[in-house]
């Protein structure tokens, strides 16, 4: 089992947790988007009725012989929601946040919502897109770290949707994935205040004692270990960038925390929604057995901070929100859920400096050898790994079966 993180201890890793650094400037609040024409919001996706419940999950686990009536059964936990997932709901809050956020900015680029799993579906997004003349779209993944599930197939469903619009005749846009945004203030901000308010949700008696518990969601240990780039993979279970960016955000919030409340509060990284055949080892431990072990050891309460997910999409308001919270009353373990950021206006500021920034860098490589260096792109990051790259080089969060991935260093599909 992991040892407990400390806020002005040394971590697991040896190293002492990273202070709130000041990124090397403020987002910026305008400025011009060219050589892009629009922003594609790119996410899961989830059902919104009972009947769309089942055919979803086909669209999940498409591929992998799974029968209607196992996906029924595991389809319980969106009936007991009425087969809604709150994810599509969040995703129009947040497009509308970034409309205005482009709009206050004196931005004019359009905003698409296209869907990997379900309606509105990327490929047809992306259609209506290509069909309206869009020729260069930049795409904000609405998933904040390095993994396989997280980036690259998010990446093979851009190029399964382009080679698909080539194939009927059409001459889709080029496409170009935005960065990796878990250390930008505009998402790590908001997760402080949630936690702040969280604290403050516990018995007065739990508050000064409590855990803070971050979450994500588990993957397999080979996955993890293969997540980032080549020189970020690591072996034997250690998680590779996944786990490192996961630990960075966590003690970028600890440590404001503490700034903001004057309490070291005791911290560690645990893991949900854990799926797929048991033998297979996953990242540990999950937020259900770290409650049974923190009231084992008296610990008088406990917030569960869910970093790893960018809105409370289903994996949060059931497995924390319901089996979560079920297993701490069972214990009568005091506990309160921060929020996650959502539709938050400073996420909303972080993604359009996301897109300006990306597109400082592109118009930067796109001049001519001859004239003066324009300077070093300014990047927005907290703590100490910095910003993370612009395009996936090869071999960058591997697939176990090697499948085409736009937007990388690798993709040799259809362009412009």
């Amino acid at each position: 089992m992991p040892e407990t993180h400390h806020a002005s201890r040394p971590t697991a890793d040896g190293t002492t947790p990273a202070p709130r650094r000041d990124a090397t400037a403020r987002p910026r609040t305008g400025g011009d988007p060219a050589p892009y024409d629009a922003l594609l919001l790119l996410s899961f996706g989830g059902p919104e009725g009972p009947e769309d419940v089942v055919p979803f999950l086909e669209n999940v686990t498409r591929g992998r012989g799974i029968p209607r009536e196992r996906l029924r059964e595991v389809g319980q936990h969106y009936f007991l929601f009425d087969g809604v997932s709150p994810i599509n709901a969040q995703n129009r809050e947040l497009l509308a946040a970034l409309r205005t956020a482009f709009d206050e900015a004196g931005v004019d680029l359009p905003v698409h919502w296209g869907n990997r799993n379900w309606a509105p579906y990327l490929t047809d997004t992306l259609r209506e897109m290509t069909r309206d003349g869009h020729r260069r779209v930049a795409v904000l993944a609405t998933s904040a770290y390095a993994s396989y599930s997280g980036c690259r197939q998010y990446r093979e469903n851009l190029a399964e949707a382009l080679n698909t619009l080539a194939a009927e005749g059409l001459r889709p846009p080029r496409v170009d994935k935005l960065r990796h945004y878990f250390d930008h203030p505009g998402f790590v901000e908001p997760m402080v205040d949630g936690v702040v308010a969280a604290l403050a949700e516990l018995p007065a008696e739990a508050r000064a004692g409590a855990h803070l518990a971050f979450t994500t969601h588990s993957i397999p240990t080979a996955a993890a270990d293969t997540s980032g780039t080549p020189a970020q993979h690591t072996s034997g279970g250690a998680g590779g960038a996944y786990v490192a960016q996961h630990l960075q955000v966590a003690r970028l919030v600890v440590e404001a925390v503490r700034e903001r409340t004057g309490t070291a509060y005791p911290w560690q990284l645990v893991y949900q929604s854990r799926s797929g055949a048991p033998h297979i080892p996953w990242l540990e431990p999950d937020i259900c057995d770290h409650l049974e072990e923190l009231h084992g050891q008296g610990v008088p309460g406990v917030v569960m901070a869910p970093i790893g997910f960018v809105s409370d999409h289903m994996e949060v308001k059931y497995d924390l929100d319901t089996e979560a919270r079920a297993k701490a009353a069972e214990l009568g373990l005091p506990v309160a859920r921060s929020a996650t950021v959502g539709a938050d206006p400073r996420f909303a500021g972080a993604v359009l400096d996301l897109l300006l920034e990306r597109a400082e860098a592109e118009r930067a490589a796109a001049q001519d050898a001859t004239e003066p260096a324009a300077g070093a792109v300014r990047r927005c990051a907290l703590g100490e790994l910095g910003p993370s790259h612009d395009v996936c080089p090869v071999g960058c969060c591997p697939a176990r079966t090697p499948r085409p991935a736009a937007a990388g260093a690798d993709w040799d599909g259809p362009t412009p």
